[in-house]
């Protein structure tokens, strides 16, 4: 009887790939990221899939192999090549993922768990259960558990220019105060030497809380009506 992949072992390869493609997923749909369930799934059936296909290939090689034995001689059957075509193009895709919007880099975590997932579905499709499973694991602690371990207080400068001096420093710095904001640093500068007409521009080194929204900041401070502009510039 010649070499091939059942059905039932098909089916199960698989089921595991939509369910570890699926935990990922979850915790990137969660979290309003372009990547959702969907698409962590179906980059690694298709993974699973192609895995398969290469299985396959080096089972009728073999098969072809004992049945003409003269023939082996001139057989080859690249167990990689495949998978390597897989790893690249999956790197086209996960850049898609990836945003710059003002100097802000969004959608890294994503493009990585993109490529990693398609790794699982290759472990999977190679019937690599083992690495498979313990990948999925790994994978899901290091987006969810490792956060909460190590407290990184993102770091951001803005920039904001105003009028009247001091009513509207005090109104930020009481929104900074309000809202858990550390500065950590802060620029000053005047653009105007007519008393009356003077435009102030101050640059703040901020320590955001997780929870906080950078977008809300800037949307929340330049509703005050003596702020003229407030964007956010490189750190």
């Amino acid at each position: 009887m010649g070499l091939h992949l059942p059905l039932s072992e098909i089916i199960i390869r698989l089921l595991l790939a939509v369910f570890c493609a699926g935990l990922i997923g979850y915790n990137r749909q969660q979290r309003n990221h372009s990547a959702g369930v969907r698409t962590h799934i179906l980059v690694c059936v298709g993974a699973c899939i192609i895995a398969m296909i290469q299985k396959e290939i080096g089972f009728d090689a073999l098969n072809v192999a004992a049945r003409y034995p003269h023939y082996a001689g001139v057989l080859r059957a690249d167990n990689a090549r495949l998978i390597a075509q897989v790893v690249s193009g999956v790197g086209f895709l996960g850049a898609g993922t990836i945003l710059v919007h003002h100097h802000v880099v969004r959608g890294l975590t994503t493009a990585a768990s993109l490529w990693t997932v398609a790794g699982l579905g290759l472990a999977v499709g190679m019937g690599n259960y083992e690495i498979a499973v313990a990948g999925t694991v790994v994978i899901f602690l290091v987006l969810t558990a490792l956060k909460r371990i190590f407290h990184i207080v993102p770091v951001k400068k803005i920039m904001i220019e105003y009028r009247h001096k001091k009513e509207t420093k005090e109104f930020i710095q009481k929104y900074f105060d309000m809202h858990n904001i550390t500065v950590r640093d802060v620029n000053f500068n005047v653009s105007n030497s007519d008393t009356d007409n003077r435009i102030y521009t101050n640059i703040y080194e901020i320590e955001i809380p997780n929870k906080l929204n950078y977008a809300n900041i800037i949307e929340d401070i330049s509703m005050n009506k003596n702020v003229m502009a407030i964007k956010m510039i490189s750190v």
